[in-house]
């Protein structure tokens, strides 16, 4: 007979919860997870527009105290925060974050482990998006993957023989920062020019359609006022010009980035996430075939190349997951 309904079976169920937020430069989402992977309660809200690192952490505390509400107290076990930008894990200190700037330098995890009087990690967010797919998403079952992250910028994260690979400092996997255009290229936020971020991001996406538009007087995007990924997207799946040539050009891009990885690293699966892959179907066979062309034949003909199953969860998911180990 089963005890899945045995109050003591419960109970350690339970007690494997983990708080795991997301705080990203527009939102935070947040969600108690189970040691299975299960999603028992979330939310999604705006970050703060915060001055003072103080503002975040209020901020989280007060998520994490909403999702308390719907468990009892004692069954959150553990804190998880991952954010974009560069952390140093061993200390629970937010190196560098572009889009959050006041944590630069705080010990955010050694702040929420007074205010919540539990233990508290931190992880890029990039890095537990890559940890989140191997545990739940389209990785499971893998052992080398790369995780490549297509949101408002591009982001990655690297598992070597089922470990996370963060680098001497914890900045490795910075593939949106990989040139991939190096004369005549973009400059991009990171003081380099020609990233494969200016022109793989939902950013890049929009940037690049303003810059073409000229070329394709008879464009339905001229008309478009507030332009975005997902509109560009639905112009190219209808069959607009200008909007399938700015995804062929992507696609060209973001292949020249995985072939790279491919002959560097030789993974089994490279997964791509991120609000981008939404548009997977428009510039898919551009970038498979940069790949064919540029990556060497058997470590191309071995690895897979696939949209993410975890969606906006990869995060937290990650996060979750790397509480627990």
């Amino acid at each position: 007979m089963s005890d899945s309904n045995n109050p003591q079976t419960i109970e350690r169920k339970n007690a494997s919860l983990v708080f795991a937020a997301d705080l990203g430069g527009t939102h935070l989402r947040a969600a108690t997870v189970d040691s299975q992977g299960k999603i028992h309660f979330r939310l999604k809200q705006n970050t703060p527009q915060a001055e003072k690192a103080d503002d975040i952490v209020r901020a989280l505390v007060l998520a994490e105290r909403e999702c308390e509400k719907h468990k009892a107290a004692e069954t959150i076990r553990a804190i998880s925060v991952v954010v974009p930008g560069t952390v140093n894990v061993e200390d629970g200190v937010v190196v560098k974050a572009p889009n959050v700037p006041c944590l630069d330098g705080f010990r955010l995890a050694a702040a929420l482990t007074s205010e919540l009087k539990r233990p508290a990690i931190l992880e890029n967010d990039a890095n537990a998006a890559a940890v989140g797919e191997m545990w739940q998403g389209a990785g499971r079952g893998r052992n080398t993957i790369v995780c490549v992250t297509l949101g408002t910028g591009v982001g990655g994260g690297i598992i070597l023989d089922g470990k996370l690979w963060r680098g001497v400092d914890g900045s490795a996997a910075e593939i949106g920062h990989m040139c991939v255009d190096p004369f005549g290229g973009v400059a991009c936020t990171c003081g380099s020019r020609g990233c494969l971020e200016v022109y793989a991001s939902a950013t890049a996406i929009v940037r690049m359609t303003r810059e073409a538009r000229p070329r394709y007087p008879d464009s339905m995007l001229h008309i478009s006022e507030n332009l975005s990924s997902e509109k560009i997207y639905a112009a190219g799946m209808e069959g607009d010009e200008l909007a399938l040539e700015v995804f062929r050009r992507m696609g060209v891009y973001l292949g020249i980035g995985l072939a790279n990885l491919i002959n560097i690293l030789n993974p089994e699966m490279i997964v791509i996430g991120g609000g981008v892959v939404n548009g997977w179907d428009l510039f898919e066979k551009h970038m498979l075939h940069q790949v064919a062309e540029r990556a060497f034949p058997l470590p191309a003909e071995r690895v897979q190349i696939v949209p993410g199953e975890c969606g906006d969860d990869a995060g937290l998911l990650g996060a979750a997951r790397l509480a627990q180990s």
